[in-house]
């Protein structure tokens, strides 16, 4: 005949289930050799972070925790309790980090309580896992590093924000300083340009006379005709120099003759 459950045991295997379903984490200890006042030392310490500290026969856990991991229910052995994380006493959700904070912190001051294993969301951890998730910094710590992380972008920009006006504000006052007013237009830039345009025009009429003299080298061709033409016209000056002295007898002639017509008188 099969032996009908006790409705007592029944609704503890129904607040078991109820709590491993709903818990963020659940860390298995065996508690031996641990006084009462030492058990309830350690429920103190797990209630701010909404730890909430059971002890539960093995029987009755294991019949609610069917449809967990086989690993977790080969933690149930000897005088075992189990951690929740659940809400904290002011409603808010319980924090798994500081949970496993406070039994770690505790099982160092008391070695008879040792951790076994746990689940975290549903998960099988062993002990390495829960010491692990306890070396976390708190959620609060988490939260505050984010917070600051968010706003340094929005910090740096707000400067960026203020500076450029006054960075804009000293370079005009450096640009003032440094040229003695406003930047030079294209116009007073154009002003030299046509400044020196005179005196390219007085080196172009410099190097004028140069270029008109140039053709008296040209000239001289010219004159050379003349030249061979006055050296020609020499030997022919000579010529009548010699023939000029043959017209003279003439006048020796007729002299002559005047001078012997007297005699024939």
């Amino acid at each position: 005949m099969e032996k009908t459950p006790r409705p007592d045991k029944v609704a503890i295997v129904d607040e078991v289930r109820e709590r491993l379903s709903g818990a963020d984490s659940v860390v298995v200890t065996e508690y031996r050799g641990l006084s009462v006042d030492a058990l309830a030392e350690l429920r103190s310490a797990l209630r701010p972070a909404g730890g909430k500290y059971k002890v539960y026969k093995n029987t009755l856990v294991r019949l609610a925790s069917t449809d967990m991991a086989d690993e977790f229910t080969e933690l149930l052995t000897g005088p075992t309790a189990l951690a929740f994380t659940e809400n904290t006493p002011e409603g808010e959700p319980g924090d798994v980090v500081s949970v496993a904070k406070a039994i770690r912190d505790f099982s160092k001051g008391n070695p008879d309580l040792v951790i076994k294993g746990g689940l975290f969301e549903g998960e099988f951890v062993d002990a390495d896992g829960i010491k692990a998730l306890a070396d976390v910094e708190p959620r609060e710590v988490l939260l505050a590093k984010l917070a600051g992380m968010m706003a340094q972008p929005m910090t740096q920009f707000a400067g960026l924000l203020q500076a450029l006006p006054r960075d804009l504000a000293y370079g005009l006052q450096a640009l003032v300083d440094q040229g003695g007013g406003a930047p030079d237009t294209p116009e007073a830039e154009a002003a030299p340009s046509e400044e020196a345009a005179p005196e390219a025009e007085a080196d172009t009429a410099d190097e004028a006379p140069a270029e008109d003299a140039a053709p008296a080298d040209d000239a001289a061709p010219a004159d050379a005709p003349a030249e061979e033409a006055a050296d020609d016209a020499a030997p022919a000056a000579d010529a009548d120099t010699d023939a000029a002295p043959a017209a003279d007898p003439e006048p020796e002639e007729a002299a002559a003759e005047a001078a012997e017509e007297p005699e024939a008188e």
